[in-house]
């Protein structure tokens, strides 16, 4: 029965995220757990570095922070699914738990505001895509502009949707909010700059540790939802020639299935921090993304996201049979 709960949670986390998303008005009175989470970060790195640490001092304290974190976290998730699952109607309070650390409809709005800019001009494309995406975004062209934001709900459909989901049908609410501390300390601290390029390592790999199997979830269910245009095969293909030649070991896989599902080109050279990066090309099609390419693959991370939720609904009926 707790199992039918957790999964019946697990279902209604991911209706409430779907339809409400982050309500502002909810999140301007309250801290969001990502950003309590982000806080808890900042204050363990100002106790923990100091001026003039070694690279060996600072992988261990990195290490140090990023294990007490993510033990906390279990801890914390054990004990409140403890108390939300003891409640009436337990599974419900355990979904608006759970549905916190989800980004679906946050995922989608930003893209759609991406691909709504650039129906306007390329000035607003570049100001709603700044949002998403690391890169430098101050001469991206239209095309360009469009690539960026369809490799963001690529690699954040598998980070902000799948990975969380994943950890969450392992382990419940102690397995998604481990995750998010996980994942939201490499978006802070796991850059290979010279502040963080030995203290984040910890906190990176264990990212990419986490991420291993999620990202390739990921592609596999792109890969499906593309059989509905009849494009699977092509996805398959893409994914597999492709997904290795991204700089991180994750996020390739499922840029380079909805590359493969859509007919599109997607990474090549960029800007970060005023660098040129010579990214490699990934798929074979059209590398100029616009609106309506936009909204098509709004569409089939949509085809995903609904896969996923019958598979979540396949595993409470047989939780509960």
């Amino acid at each position: 029965m707790w199992t039918g709960s957790l999964f019946l949670g697990i279902a209604a986390a991911l209706l409430i995220d779907r339809i409400a998303g982050d309500p502002e008005a909810l999140w301007r009175r309250l801290p969001h757990p990502v950003v309590l989470i982000g806080r808890a970060i900042d204050l363990l790195e100002h106790r923990l570095r100091r001026a003039r640490d070694t690279p060996a001092r600072e992988r261990r304290m990195g290490t140090v922070l990023i294990s007490l974190l993510t033990l906390a976290g279990l801890a914390c998730g054990w004990f409140l699914q403890a108390v939300l699952l003891a409640l009436p109607l337990g599974w419900l309070w355990l979904g608006l738990a759970m549905s916190t650390l989800l980004a679906q409809k946050s995922l989608v709005d930003h893209v759609e505001a991406v691909a709504v800019g650039l129906e306007r001009n390329v000035e607003a494309g570049r100001f709603a895509v700044a949002r998403i995406v690391g890169r430098d975004t101050a001469a991206l062209d239209g095309p360009a502009i469009g690539r960026a934001a369809t490799e963001s709900l690529a690699e954040n459909l598998s980070d902000g949707v799948i990975a969380p989901l994943f950890w969450a049908l392992v382990l419940g609410l102690p397995g998604i909010l481990a995750y998010k501390i996980v994942n939201t300390a490499d978006s802070m601290i796991g850059h290979r700059t010279r502040r963080h390029l030995h203290f984040g390592r910890a906190a990176a790999r264990l990212d990419d540790a986490l991420n291993w199997l999620p990202a390739r979830l990921t592609a596999a269910l792109v890969i499906v939802a593309a059989a509905c245009s009849g494009r699977a095969r092509e996805a398959w293909r893409v994914a597999r020639r492709d997904g290795r030649l991204h700089r991180s070991p994750n996020a390739g896989w499922p840029e380079a299935a909805m590359a493969g599902a859509l007919d599109l080109r997607l990474s090549g050279p960029r800007i970060y921090g005023g660098r040129p990066a010579d990214e490699p090309w990934v798929g074979d099609g059209s590398p100029a993304i616009g609106p309506k390419e936009l909204r098509l693959a709004l569409r089939l991370a949509d085809r995903v996201w609904r896969l996923a939720f019958v598979a979540v609904l396949g595993l409470c009926g047989l939780s509960l049979w």
